[in-house]
């Protein structure tokens, strides 16, 4: 298959030998689990259970609120202690809704939806309403709800599935492990989703640094002439889905707009094996295999991990530190959230937990840009990153907009090439949730504004109905008075008649 260049990009050291040969392993089942009622892109599910309930592996505990949202279940059977605050998954570390359950060690499935029987005969929108249903999410990251990119054939006219597995972080090796364990299991899915998105053709791609991976992919898919199975250049971020496309077709995908504007959807592995395991077996999404690497990691490992349980429980697995990490991640090195502590949760999001060493981290002072533009010739979305962190640095957030700065999807390409070690991507971030921020602020002081205009509408509304009711009633009044006026007039001339016919009868 031809394959097309991207711009830009860099070639770190992958280090994925730590953990490439660690074959998937079951976490044994934590003491207890916390679960964030927020593990999408999207509003917060919406808690259906509460403190003292038992329940069932699978069981629903909160339901969708919102057409961007996805379901939370079970990851096992136990008990909830509880609905509240807990550490996010996020740097600041602040607290977020989740539920609390202490498992009572069975892990005893609850009532399963049925199996979907001939699922290719089956319409496409039965397949993405049991994604909905099982709460997948896209797992190479990005968390958006999966059931809706499964129904964007009906907006846009789609041609092409493709399957991200290219993996292109450094350290990650858990979809390159599940593509060689469960090759199976991700081709049939990537067969079911082809069937809902409507679309003909499906392509499977694998950066080379994965030659285990392609074989036995490759393999899976041998009698299937709908699916491409395609090795594509070891480079980062090949794994972003518009370079991935943009490399597998050629095209670019216009700015601020979607691959599904080229004709095709992007789909993880990961999230092609919980499809299938949604519609082959009715389960939905309560683990996922999380890569435990870095420098500092006695052990590294693929672990398969419920949702809920806490960093803390996944490093005693990996026999804890070699050495104190420099730097502690959940995700991949470029791209990568730097955790608060180890007491928080895998979400279905999380692929990774790194230990960097001081030497891996390469945290340097960081000094003034010499602007030898290194970090624009490695742009891949053809940006001027160094351009861009001046006029966010001087406030100048509209100005740094119009360069680029929505297109920037943080991959950290230019801060890794930077020689002066400026964090490029930091800026971008902060400028990023400015914006956001200010967006938030203007949106509350719009509502604030038509919350007023609506009451000074009613205000006047009450006033002037007040002034038709004093109206009518001093109407009422003055028609009363005049009606008594003419009855007392009418007495009065009708007294003289009455005195004269009581004269004229005494005579």
């Amino acid at each position: 298959m031809k394959l097309f260049p991207i711009r830009g990009g860099v070639h770190p050291k992958d280090r994925k030998e730590l953990s490439a040969e660690q074959p998937i392993e079951v976490l044994p089942m934590p003491d207890l689990l916390h679960i964030p009622l927020q593990q999408h892109i999207g509003v917060p599910a919406e808690p259906v259970v509460e403190r003292g309930d038992a329940v069932k592996k699978g069981q629903v505990l909160a339901i969708s609120n919102g057409a961007v949202s996805a379901p939370i279940h079970a990851p096992t059977s136990g008990t909830i202690l509880g609905i509240g605050g807990y550490p996010a998954p996020h740097p600041s570390g602040l607290p977020v809704r989740a539920i609390t359950l202490k498992p009572d060690g069975e892990d005893e499935w609850g009532n399963l939806a049925d199996p979907i029987e001939n699922p290719f005969e089956a319409e496409p929108e039965t397949i993405a309403e049991r994604v909905a249903e099982c709460g997948i999410v896209g797992m190479g990251g990005a968390t958006f709800p999966s059931a809706i990119k499964l129904n964007l054939r009906d907006k846009y006219d789609l041609e092409t599935l493709v399957i991200n597995g290219a993996e292109c972080e450094p350290y990650l090796t858990c979809d390159d492990r599940l593509m060689q364990e469960r090759a199976e299991q991700v081709v049939d899915g990537v067969r079911l989703m082809r069937h809902a998105l409507g679309v003909k053709t499906a392509i499977i791609a694998i950066e080379n640094n994965k030659p285990k991976a392609l074989v036995e992919m490759k393999q899976a898919a041998l009698e299937m002439d709908d699916i491409r199975v395609v090795g594509v250049p070891t480079r980062y971020p090949m794994g972003s889905e518009r370079h991935l496309v943009q490399s597998l077709t050629g095209k670019e995908t216009p700015a601020q707009g979607l691959t599904a504007d080229l004709g095709v959807v992007v789909h993880n592995v990961a999230t092609a094996f919980a499809v299938h395991e949604a519609v082959r077996l009715g389960r939905p999404l309560v683990s996922r295999v999380v890569t435990v690497s870095g420098g500092a990691i006695r052990t590294p490992k693929n672990l398969e991990v419920l949702m809920g349980t806490t960093v803390s429980t996944l490093l005693e697995q990996c026999e804890g530190f070699e050495i104190e990490p420099t730097r502690l991640l959940l995700g991949g090195p470029m791209m990568g959230q730097p955790l608060p502590h180890t007491e928080v949760p895998v979400v279905k999001g999380s692929n990774a937990v790194l230990g960097l060493t001081k030497k891996e981290s390469k945290a340097k002072q960081e000094s003034p840009c010499i602007r030898c533009g290194t970090c624009v010739s490695v742009c891949p979305c053809g940006l001027v990153p160094l351009e861009m962190a001046a006029r966010i640095r001087k406030e100048e957030l509209d100005a740094a907009v119009k360069i680029g700065l929505k297109d920037c999807f943080s991959c950290g390409s230019c801060a890794y090439v930077c020689p002066s070690h400026i964090p490029l991507v930091q800026y971008f971030s902060y400028a990023k949730g400015r914006l956001q921020a200010q967006e938030f602020e203007r949106r509350q002081q719009e509502v604030t504004k038509r919350l007023a205009e609506n009451r000074t509408v009613r205000l006047e509304k009450q006033l002037r109905k007040k002034k038709e009711m004093l109206a009518k009633r001093k109407a009422e009044q003055e028609a009363k008075k005049k009606a008594a006026e003419a009855a007392k007039a009418k007495e009065a001339a009708e007294a003289p008649e009455e005195a004269k016919e009581t004269e004229q009868a005494s005579a």
